[in-house]
């Protein structure tokens, strides 16, 4: 790009440069966001679509979960990017409600637009839709009813209504049930602070392990009170199965260290190199001898294990595995009770942690060992079971939400009504509070309230029903019966939801709000965009050879999981 100055060009840009500046720029960003938000949109809902994805390797995922199809999309518009990072974050926070989220960014860029082309400034717009959302979330936290967040009963409500319309649905009970017991297991009773009642429970997501496995079928599926770990025994003489084991967690290698300087052995006879290696064997059996003393009979190394160490554990009766994953000997940690030891000369019989049981079983063709049956396990496994990969793949990422959502009741323990029932009560109240608030941006909270609709328009357009008498009656019923009237899609009527079982976090709702008026603020701001074309791309593009030394320094830092 060059402009004229005293009739010499000036270069402002690098030439092939792209650049689109005001409305221009503005109708883009608005295009791609509504085309992300179209594609996921088909799966909104029990009655939701699945969607295909082929990748560059043809590698083929199935599936209608929204933030798993934004991942796997290959997208390349800057604008459609800040709609993959709302899902991005709304399943980060809350783990459930990400398709609600882009449709509700979607909509929201839709109707700016609207507004856009009757002269209002998109500053206007940002103000009202704010104000709008400020009001959303006040509407939200009156509509919210407060459960127990021990009551089993409610958070397999919670998990169902996430699971349904998911290929999980065939097992529906059993994996909300798996959900509900792991939560359960692993929580733990927040600090009361000063002036508060009930403190709650922390959860974190991390403590439930989701194991996959192809074979059998979805109902399968169990929870184990502990952790299953994807690794075999080093030695084929170990036992296979301990009972009332007591476990050694290792961060070391039972291997002896090479040095760390250039040294060089001068070997003059076949003797000195056998007292070279009987050294290394001696101090290879006392770190075995150490481990014995300390009354381990498993070990479960987070490194690598000599094959002298590994014939001396075997003779010890001790079972081991190597090379288990960091997150997989933390968790451990958290089940079993043992401490993760730096320095096996340090193991200890206080160290030490309880299973009922340690044993290997080969579960679809694999050998893998199960650590169960622990006293009180903070972190736990749940085994998915299915007919196929894509159906083992699916259930795992709606458990995954199952568990999410009723780790989300248990750190904050209201609900709100689905079905639309929430989006429709909030609409209405959001449409009289524009009309209050007047001007430009009270049209915008109008909007805004318009753009909420639109969560139970795509819920009545995916199960087959007609989207504008289904809206219409919906939003009649709501206001004469209560926030609690959605739309029951199974069965393609206006009905009550307190009675129909369909609940749903306050948290997720909460989020859903948040995030997509986020990415609208953001994207409504933008009114210039340049683009780099070429080698430059990106923006301080490096050079291919550092490149390649950068992939080469990760390659070297990363620990190899290799058996």
């Amino acid at each position: 790009m060059a402009t004229q100055l005293a009739g010499t060009p000036v270069l402002i840009l690098k030439e092939g440069a792209e650049r689109r500046r005001g409305r221009d720029a503005q109708a883009n960003n608005i295009l791609a966001g509504k085309v992300i938000a179209e594609a996921v949109k088909s799966t909104l809902g029990p009655r939701g679509m699945d969607k295909m994805l082929v990748d560059t390797l043809g590698d083929v995922v199935i599936t209608n979960d929204g933030a798993t199809i934004l991942s796997e999309m290959d997208v390349e518009h800057p604008a459609a990017k800040m709609m993959v990072e709302v899902a991005k974050a709304q399943d980060e926070e809350v783990g459930d409600g990400t398709t609600t989220a882009v449709v509700l960014a979607g909509e929201l860029l839709k109707k700016a637009e609207e507004l856009i082309e009757q002269k209002i400034h998109p500053t206007v717009i940002i103000q009202g839709f704010r104000r709008a959302e400020e009001k959303a979330l006040q509407i939200l936290d009156d509509l919210a009813v407060k459960v127990n967040p021990d009551d089993e009963e409610m958070m397999k409500k919670v998990a169902m209504t996430s699971m349904t319309g998911k290929a999980a649905e065939s097992a529906l009970s059993v994996l909300a049930d798996l959900a509900v017991k792991s939560v359960r297991q692993v929580v733990s009773k927040k600090k009361p602070r000063k002036g508060e009642a009930e403190p709650g429970y922390d959860f974190d997501i991390d403590y439930v392990k989701i194991e996959k496995k192809q074979g059998g079928t979805i109902a399968d599926s169990q929870l184990i009170r502990g952790i299953l770990v994807d690794k075999e025994r080093v030695h084929p003489g170990m036992p296979k199965r301990v009972k009332d084991a007591k476990i050694a967690l290792l961060s070391c290698a039972l291997e002896v260290k090479d040095t760390e300087t250039d040294a060089k052995i001068n070997i003059e006879d076949p003797s000195m190199l056998e007292s070279f290696l009987a050294q290394e064997e001696d101090m290879l059996k006392e770190m075995v001898d150490k481990i014995v003393a300390s009354g381990a009979n498993v070990v479960l190394c987070q490194k690598g294990i000599d094959d002298i160490a590994q014939h001396y554990l075997a003779k010890a009766g001790i079972l081991a595995a190597r090379r288990v994953k960091k997150s997989d000997v933390e968790n451990l940690s958290r089940a079993t009770g043992a401490t993760i030891v730096t320095n096996v000369q340090e193991l200890s019989a206080a160290d030490l942690g309880y299973a009922g049981l340690v044993e290997e079983r080969k579960i679809a063709g694999d050998d893998m060992i199960f650590v169960e049956d622990c006293k009180d396990p903070k972190a736990v496994t749940i085994l998915v079971r299915g007919g196929t990969e894509h159906v083992v793949d699916e259930t795992e990422r709606a458990l995954h939400d199952a568990v999410c959502v009723v780790g989300d009741i248990a750190r904050d323990p209201r609900i709100v009504y689905g079905g639309g029932a929430t989006e429709i009560a909030i609409a209405n109240q959001l449409s009289e509070f524009g009309k209050s608030v007047g001007g430009r941006e009270g049209l915008a909270v109008q909007a805004y309230a318009e753009a909420v609709k639109e969560i139970p328009r795509a819920l009545a357009e995916n199960a087959g029903m007609d989207p504008i008498d289904a809206l219409q009656d919906l939003v009649a019923k709501s206001k004469e019966k209560g926030p609690s009237i959605g739309l029951d899609v199974i069965n393609k009527r206006v009905a009550d939801m307190a009675e129909l079982n369909v609940v749903e976090p306050l948290a997720v709702k909460m989020q859903a709000i948040k995030s997509a008026t986020e990415a609208v603020a953001v994207l409504l701001r933008i009114d210039d965009v340049i683009s780099a074309k070429g080698e430059a791309a990106g923006g301080g593009g490096k050079k291919p050879s550092e490149e390649g030394e950068e992939e080469e320094e990760k390659e070297t830092d990363t620990d190899t999981d290799f058996d």
